[in-house]
């Protein structure tokens, strides 16, 4: 992951943290407007950095929390979503809308075949920990049928 490894989802170090995050984000989505004291706590303890600064509009979600670093007086507005995968920098003075998600990918450039081949060798050692990787499904394999074409010219 930020390592440079491929990022496994299973792996038991990042449960833990994503489970952090979570419960982290339950706390925080369930406080009053009044328990600013509180917030302040949730979001220091939440963010890489900048969690002392920022201002926050329940309900907000992430992925890791450790992994997005802000800067100065950033504001997120009502129902933001950070899956922080990835390595996430947010800039001074930004201020996001409602409903804003900021998503990151990790092993996108991947080829399906590099995945395909760990799954496969994580199989053979009999490695019960991790399920297989699923295959990729093409998108034409859900586009639907073109209805048959019928002649709509008038016979008279």
């Amino acid at each position: 992951m930020l390592a440079g490894e491929l990022y496994d989802p299973f792996d038991t170090e990042l449960v833990t943290a994503r489970e952090r995050a979570r419960d982290l984000c339950l706390a925080l989505n369930v406080t009053r407007e009044s328990q600013r004291g509180e917030r302040r706590r949730i979001l220091k303890d939440l963010f890489g950095a900048g969690g002392d600064i920022v201002w926050m509009q329940p309900p907000f979600y992430c992925d890791y929390g450790a992994n997005t670093y802000l800067g100065t007086r950033v504001f997120f507005n009502f129902n933001c979503v950070v899956l922080d995968v990835c390595e996430v920098r947010i800039g001074d003075y930004t201020l996001f809308g409602p409903g804003v998600q900021i998503l990151t990918a990790p092993g996108a450039w991947l080829r399906a075949m590099s995945r395909r081949a760990l799954s496969r060798q994580e199989t053979r050692a009999g490695s019960s920990e991790h399920p297989p990787v699923p295959r990729p499904t093409p998108v034409r394999a859900y586009a639907p049928r073109r209805a048959a074409q019928h002649d709509v010219r008038r016979h008279t």
